[in-house]
């Protein structure tokens, strides 16, 4: 009697995706954050802007910016036009894609969010929704 190996095709491993977020800084917009980190006195050399999405508004969520002097675990780390982004896990979800500019208009200035994962926005552009 003669036994018959069994043959298998081998099924290739693939490596899970680590999570990433892709953020894009605009220069004016990163110029503006290195003028307001420059102006703020005492920040260690690993300080970095945390960019969040967090709940609020009239369409369920909001951003929000913060200058902090580290990282926090878990936290993704970019660097955009020398400007050292601190994006947490929840965030990610929401922000990749995101471009932030800076603008000035006749209403004033600030900082706008271009987010390709928002399927709606309120009136006033404060909040959207995801």
């Amino acid at each position: 009697m003669s036994a018959n190996p069994a043959t298998s095709t081998p099924t290739p491993t693939v490596a899970p995706q680590a999570p990433s977020v892709n953020l894009n800084v605009t220069e004016p917009a990163a110029a503006e954050i290195k003028k307001f980190m420059s102006s703020e006195e005492g920040l260690p050399e690993n300080a970095g802007l945390r960019v969040r999405v967090v709940p609020g508004g009239c369409s369920g969520f909001q951003y929000s910016l913060n200058i902090e002097e580290e990282s926090r675990q878990g936290d993704f780390i970019l660097n955009e036009h020398g400007v050292r982004l601190f994006v947490d896990m929840f965030s990610a979800q929401y922000l990749n894609g995101v471009e932030i500019d800076y603008v000035t208009n006749v209403m004033g200035s600030g900082f706008t969010f271009k987010n390709p994962n928002a399927t709606g926005s309120c009136g006033c552009g404060s909040s959207f929704t995801a």
